[in-house]
């Protein structure tokens, strides 16, 4: 008990310095001229906002097809025969090149396995009824459909290759 209190007298008397300086260098602040403080920003007053789209259609909610709509879109032939290449999707198949023999160009397409596929315009390729409508001697264009927000079909074109 005595080190405890030796101790908290030595802690004591170090707190108790001299206070000159101190007063000496507060005072030498406190004659310091002030500076000028810059005024507040204008706070504009709050605009509150009005919300008058209630009664439309909300943009989460998918609209309604107009009647007749899924009848009219795009359906594929279902009874025609399936060829070879429409068991792979588009993206497993890679055009490797292109022939050209007696004057008709054929597309060169490889599929996943590594065997190489001749096509020409009107052969179908890719899962989604891809047809093809173009060869070149760099690129193989594709009419395919795909799902429309309606339920029904869409058409697009896209090059490959």
């Amino acid at each position: 008990m005595t080190i405890a209190a030796l101790l908290a007298l030595g802690v004591l008397s170090g707190c108790s310095g001299d206070m000159d300086e101190l007063r000496r260098q507060v005072a030498e602040i406190k004659s310091r001229p002030g500076e000028r403080v810059e005024p507040l920003p204008e706070i504009k007053p709050y605009e509150a906002f009005t919300y008058t789209a209630s009664n439309l259609r909300s943009p989460f909610v998918p609209s309604a097809p107009a009647r007749g709509e899924v009848a009219n879109s795009v359906r594929p032939d279902a009874n025609r025969p399936r060829e070879f290449l429409e068991q792979f999707p588009l993206d497993t198949l890679r055009m490797v090149g292109t022939l050209q023999l007696q004057g008709r160009n054929y597309g060169l397409v490889q599929g996943k396995d590594g065997l190489v596929h001749r096509v020409l315009p009107g052969n179908y390729l890719g899962q989604n009824d891809g047809r093809i409508v173009g060869i070149t001697h760099n690129r193989i264009t594709i009419v395919g459909t795909g799902p429309n927000p309606s339920g029904g079909k869409t058409t697009g074109q896209q090059p490959w290759g």
